[in-house]
This record gives C-alpha cells, sequence and structure tokens, in this order.
C-alpha cells in the first residue's frame, strides 16, 4: 500500500493543477446538484420490530385518514392571570388568532376551534388548538414558519398567552454555526503547531472541501434517501478527521524535507507513511459506522453511513489533493524551519516534550499507570444510572415556545397529557375484536396511574379499534412505564382468552421499545467492534498484546465519555458551565453511535503513534527507548490533533439540538481522554512494562498474515528516489 500511496503523492505533486481542478469540478457540480434538489424526507423515527412500530404500521392501515402524513402544531392559549378563556373578550382574541392562523398559509388545512371540541381545561384558564396542514412539515418554507410565529406574535398582542408545539413549528436558529467554531479553534492550534499561515491554511482547506462536497451529496441524495437529519454528524466527523488526516500528512512530509529529501519525494514518501496511516483509520472509522446499520433503526444507519461517506470524501483529499497543495508552496510550507539548519535547535526543542513525557512514564510505568487507569474508572461511574429515552418537547431548552407549551399543557390538561398512550385492538372477526376491545377498556381503566381512558373507537370496516389512554404521570416516569407493561400484560392475556390481538405505541411505548432494542444490541456491537480492533491491529502491529491493551483502553475511553455524558446532560452537573438549560434522559441512539465513533477516533492515535513506536523497535531500538523515540516524532502532531478534534466536537455543544451538543460533549471528552491519558499516558506505561513481549507474535500467526506495510518499510530500504536536490515547482515555493 506504500508503495502505491508513494507513486500517488509523487504524481498528486507533479500534475498539482489536473488534481485542484478536479476536485473543484467535483465540488462544483455536486453543490450545483445539491442547489437544485427539494428534500422530501421527514425526521421520523421508525422502531423496525419493535410493538410501538407494529402498532403504528396497523394504523396507517387501518385508519388512513389518520394518517394523511400533513404536518400539525397545537397551539396553547391561556387567559390573563385570573380570567377564563371563556370570556367575552378573551373568545374574541382566540377567534382572532384562529383566523390569523387559518391565514398564515395556503397549506393549511384545517384549525380546530377549542370551544366546539371541547380542548379547554377544566378550570377554564387554557384551551389549545390543532392546524393541520395539507402537505408533510419537511415541505413548510420559511415564509410559512414566519407567518405562522406572525400569528402566534398578534395573539400575544391581545394579552394572551400563546405557544406552539408540533412538527409544523420551526427550530430555534442557532447563534454561531458549530462548524465555525470548531474552524477558528483548530486554524489557531494549526498556526501555533506548524508556524505558518500556509501550512495551517492547507489542512483546513481540503477540509473545507471535503467537508463541503460530502454535505452536498448528502442534500443531493436527500431526495432519494431519508438523510436529512444526518449532516450534523457528518460535518462534524468530515471537519475533525478531515483537518486531522490533512495535519499528519503536511507534519510528515516537512520532517522528510528535514531529512534532505526533495521536495516531490517529500510529498510522496509522506503520502506513503502518514498517508498510509491515514487510509487505516479512515477505513476504520468507517468500518464502525458504516456497521451501526446491524442495530435495524433506519435514522442510526443514515447516520452511521453518511458519516462514513464524508470520512471516505476527506481521506481521498488528504492522499490526492493535499500531495498537489503542496506543489503549490513547497517551502512555504516548511515555515521558519527551513532557514534553519536541518535537525536544528527549532525542531530539537519542538520534540523535548514528547521525549521527556515518554521517559518519564517508562521510568516509572505502574506510578503512571494506576492512577490512571483508577482516574477512567471513576469518570465512568456515573454511565452505571443511564436512562434512555427519545427526545419530546419537554427535553427542549425552556426558552423554547415548545417547551413552553409542553409546561402549559402539563399544568392544565395533567402531566400524562403530552405523552397519551394508544392501544390498538385487532381481529379479522368483527365480533371478536368489539368483545376484546371492551375488555381491555375495562380493565384499563381499573389500572393505578391511568386518569382517562376513551371509549373505543372503530374503523370503518369494525375490525380494528382505539382506546386513547391519558396517564397520571408524566411520560418519563417510571409510573408511565409501569403502566405499558401493565397494559401489554392485559393484551397477552385478553389475546390468549379471547384471541384478539392488542398492541401499544406512542411516545413511552416508544422509549420503552427503543431502550430495549439498544441495550440488546449494544453488546453485540461492542464485541463485534472490539473484536475488529483487535483483529485489525494484529495485522498492522503484528502483535497480540499491544492490539489487546487498544481494545481495552477504547472501552476505558468510550465508558468514561458516557459517564461525563450521564454526569452533565442527564444529572445536571456543571450543566451551567457547558450550556445545558435542561437535564434529562439522554437520547438512546446516543450510547451506540458514541462508541462507533470513538472506537474509530481511537484506533487513528492508536495507529499514528504506535506506529512509530514499532517503527523505532524494528530498526534495533529496545523496547522502553522504542517509545521514546516514537513519543519525539508523534507527540506533538498526536497533540495537536487532539486538540483540534476537541475543539471541534466542543464547537457542537452549542447547538439548540440537545443530541448534537450531547454527542459534541461525549466526543470531546472522549476524544481528550483517550489521546491525553490512554494513548499518551496508559499505552507508554503498558508497553515499558511488557518490554519485548508487547511485539511478539505465534510463528503460526505471523506467517499467514499478510504484510500491509503501513509503516512504509519497503521505501525505507530501497534508494531514496529523490535524494538530488530539483527545482520546486511553482513560483510561490522560491
Amino acid at each position: 500500500m506504500a508503495t502505491f500511496l508513494h507513486w500517488i503523492g509523487r504524481t498528486a505533486f507533479e500534475r498539482r493543477w489536473l488534481v485542484l481542478l478536479f476536485w473543484v469540478i467535483v465540488l462544483a457540480v455536486v453543490g450545483a446538484t445539491a442547489a437544485q434538489t427539494t428534500s422530501s424526507s421527514t425526521s421520523s423515527i421508525t422502531l423496525p420490530g419493535t410493538e410501538a412500530q407494529r402498532a403504528n404500521d396497523l394504523l396507517s392501515k387501518k385508519f388512513p385518514a389518520a394518517d394523511a402524513g400533513g404536518a400539525t402544531a397545537r397551539v396553547v392559549l391561556r387567559a390573563p392571570r385570573g380570567e377564563e378563556i371563556t370570556s367575552t373578550g378573551n373568545r374574541a382574541s382566540v377567534a382572532t388568532t384562529l383566523k390569523n392562523l387559518a391565514a398564515s398559509s395556503s397549506r393549511v388545512g384545517a384549525v380546530s376551534n377549542p370551544f366546539r371540541g371541547g380542548t379547554v381545561s377544566k378550570d377554564g384558564a387554557t384551551a389549545y388548538t390543532t392546524v393541520t396542514y395539507r402537505t408533510a412539515a419537511a415541505e413548510l418554507t420559511d415564509r410559512d414558519h414566519e407567518r405562522f410565529d406572525d400569528a402566534l406574535n398578534e395573539g400575544r398582542k391581545t394579552g394572551l398567552t400563546v405557544e406552539a408545539s408540533g412538527n409544523a413549528v420551526a427550530t430555534e436558529e442557532e447563534g454561531t454555526p458549530a462548524e465555525a467554531i470548531g474552524f477558528a479553534l483548530a486554524a489557531v492550534i494549526l498556526l501555533i503547531t506548524l508556524g505558518s499561515l500556509i501550512a495551517a491554511g492547507l489542512p483546513l482547506l481540503t477540509a473545507l472541501i471535503g467537508v463541503g462536497i460530502s454535505l452536498a451529496a448528502i442534500t443531493a441524495l436527500g431526495s432519494v434517501f431519508d438523510l436529512n437529519s444526518s449532516t450534523s454528524l457528518a460535518s462534524m466527523l468530515g471537519i475533525a478527521v478531515g483537518i486531522d488526516y490533512a495535519l499528519f500528512i503536511v507534519s510528515r512530509y516537512r520532517s522528510e524535507r528535514a531529512a534532505g529529501h526533495d521536495a516531490r519525494e517529500a510529498a510522496g514518501r509522506a503520502n506513503a507513511t502518514a498517508g498510509s496511516a491515514v487510509v487505516f483509520a479512515g477505513l476504520t472509522v468507517m468500518i464502525a459506522l458504516v456497521g451501526l446499520a446491524v442495530v435495524n433503526l433506519p435514522v442510526l444507519t443514515a447516520m452511521g453511513v453518511t458519516a462514513a461517506g464524508a470520512v471516505a470524501v476527506v481521506v481521498l483529499v488528504a492522499i490526492t489533493l493535499v500531495p498537489a497543495m503542496l506543489a503549490f508552496g513547497p517551502e512555504r510550507v516548511r515555515g521558519r524551519s527551513r532557514d534553519r539548519a536541518e535537525g536544528g535547535e527549532r525542531r530539537e526543542a519542538k520534540a523535548q516534550f514528547g521525549r521527556r513525557w515518554a521517559a518519564a512514564v517508562v521510568r516509572r510505568p505502574v506510578r503512571v499507570l494506576v492512577p490512571a487507569v483508577a482516574a477512567l474508572i471513576v469518570v465512568a461511574l456515573p454511565v452505571t444510572g443511564l436512562e434512555l429515552g427519545l427526545p419530546d418537547d419537554g427535553s427542549k431548552p425552556p426558552s423554547t415556545t415548545q417547551r413552553k407549551a409542553y409546561d402549559m399543557l402539563a399544568r392544565s390538561f395533567g402531566e400524562g397529557f403530552n405523552g397519551p398512550l394508544t392501544v390498538v385492538v385487532t381481529d379479522e372477526a368483527m365480533a371478536t375484536a368489539h368483545e376484546a376491545a371492551a375488555i381491555m377498556g375495562s380493565k384499563i381503566r381499573d389500572l393505578d396511574d391511568v386518569a382517562v381512558a376513551s371509549p373505543a373507537v372503530f374503523n370503518t370496516s369494525g375490525d380494528t379499534a382505539l382506546i386513547t389512554v391519558i396517564p397520571d404521570s408524566a411520560p418519563s416516569d417510571d409510573a408511565t412505564k409501569n403502566l405499558v407493561t401493565d397494559i401489554r400484560s392485559l393484551a397477552t392475556t385478553t389475546e390468549s382468552s379471547i384471541g384478539a390481538r392488542s398492541m401499544v405505541t406512542g411516545s413511552t411505548a416508544l422509549n420503552i421499545d427503543v431502550s430495549d432494542k439498544f441495550s440488546a444490541a449494544l453488546m453485540p456491537y461492542l464485541l463485534v467492534v472490539v473484536g475488529l480492533a483487535f483483529l485489525v491491529l494484529i495485522l498492522v502491529f503484528r502483535s497480540l498484546l499491544v492490539p489487546l491493551k487498544a481494545a481495552l483502553g477504547f472501552l476505558l475511553s468510550v465508558l468514561a465519555s458516557l459517564g461525563a455524558v450521564v454526569a452533565v446532560f442527564q444529572w445536571g452537573w456543571l450543566k451551567d458551565l457547558f450550556g445545558v438549560e435542561q437535564a434529562g434522559p439522554i437520547m438512546s441512539l446516543m450510547p451506540i453511535l458514541t462508541v462507533g465513533i470513538v472506537f474509530g477516533l481511537a484506533m487513528d492515535y492508536q495507529v499514528f503513534l504506535v506506529t512509530r513506536i514499532r517503527e523505532a523497535f524494528v530498526h534495533g531500538a529496545d523496547p522502553r527507548q522504542a517509545v521514546v523515540t516514537g513519543f519525539e516524532h508523534s507527540a506533538k502532531v498526536v497533540t495537536a490533533a487532539a486538540l483540534i478534534m476537541i475543539c471541534v466536537f466542543a464547537g457542537f455543544m452549542s447547538s439548540t439540538d440537545s443530541v448534537i451538543a450531547a454527542l459534541g460533549l461525549g466526543l470531546a471528552i472522549a476524544v481528550a481522554l483517550d489521546a491525553f491519558i490512554v494513548r499518551m499516558t496508559i499505552v507508554p506505561a503498558v508497553l515499558a512494562l511488557l518490554g519485548r513481549r508487547a511485539w511478539s507474535l505465534p510463528v503460526r500467526i505471523d506467517r499467514v498474515l499478510p504484510n500491509v506495510d503501513i509503516e512504509g518499510e519497503r521505501l525505507t530500504k530501497s534508494p531514496a528516489a529523490g535524494a538530488r536536490p530539483e527545482p520546486a515547482p511553482g513560483s510561490m515555493g522560491r
């Protein structure tokens, strides 16, 4: 692989204009296609194989009129304090508000009247209306949302408190894009690390091109596949790994130039060595992300596939466009270091920290290893209290209109009003369906925590009935979850005695089903991921103990990061420091998504750091000296790469989407723990304790393993192809 990438690097360097033109054309074509694409995807979450999803599918079939697919908004109106919404003046204000809502868009199909529909609270202070649209939420325009907000504001001017929830209500815009925050911080780190504007700008430029192509492709494919909720993860990972991968290649190029190679050969060798590591690391990340499909959750599969696609694009950009861009400024990329003697004082000073740190660790490995592992275990402890759930309006920040509407409904109509349960009773025999519905309705009313159980409503054919159950408790309360379990037990008993099938759906039922689904899938997926890491690292490092150590370190990193997420986003610890407005259960897909992403990122640092250590060992250094030498050459770049990823991920904590914000915090903490505690502390300590045993491999396994040559050993053994100086292309580098 190194030989092939060496050829690609040299070729891209020589034909820099052609390579640059190719990527610009790709960006333009994909961008133009995306600009002409109209998204028709939805943000609904489906859970194949669960009872709640089967109930929803049955409802779509048996009650097609109730599944029109149009957007809806629930507008809550409350009278001024001490007044009733039914008073003459407030009735007039409500009528005006309803009229404005109906006129807010030509897509509005109906606006219910709360006084005729009986949607007024018992105390007479609050009412709500349902606005139904003839089109899906994704097809509503900015103008529709603006006029809807104007109608709400006009209602507020009359003295009423007016708030709204539902998929027709626009999400509040974020102040500063997370991508911009990450880019700005990454630029500062790159400038400090590389000491050159040209060198610092190159990774940013190539990452921007790669992410731009990726996001445009996702948008263009959004009309065919449901990808509208997948861009944040693709953007987050694309920026982080795109900058890091380019940084590794640029840094290696500077090292090769300092070693005496001419610009073209240095670009080829950098692509052969660092580029090989980039390809391997990228493939590892992609495998982990695509592997999320085993959970069989469409939204998670879409997020994993699109993020994997973004990583694939930035890998291709890194190994082709980065060498080409180096050709435009082969000397300026070196920065002030080109004015120093090769291997001079500046490079020596920069290598001091990595060498001293590694030397200190290998001198006292046990004293370093024990507290490092203990610290990770302590941080991971909160994960034992992890609570999973699906986000609803109750989990939104208190400042949003959706959260205000949610709270108003809970206070006026009961805590369970925001999480009604739907019981579906069906049987091909009409008489059996009616008998079962009557039994289910009667017994449900006798259960604890039931506020209201509506009479059964049958479809036109009379073989399927709906029973709406309003719990006394809130959707996230354990009492509501217990009620779902009780109803399902009752359904099993009724089916065995009568034959009619009953199923429960609704937000709480969905939460229970999705939690069970992820709980069942997490351990198998974790075993697959760790097993994959073990097997692939055996191939790369030709060792059994090094992959085992890497897998255990990954487990510590991911558990510690999830523990931190639970402490901040679920328990509310330090929530003001991290800008968390509302603590609550963690999004159900968060843990398994974190496992997949952290696995890929952890393998990045494992490869970039340990390959340098193994290279020193293979060339004759004793095990402890190999650790010190490896850190001397790679600690600075790995540190910079980790800081860049941390900044990019932390920037997404400002997102108004609680899932993305929690994921940003989890990944930022995971990278910090994995890079600085696991890879920079635990790894050298363990390697020092293992000694030569770390690099041993049974003879039988060694014989059958192919040599992937990720470190470019064949190039090192071959004569330097470009030792003689040659003119640098382009006037920029002169």
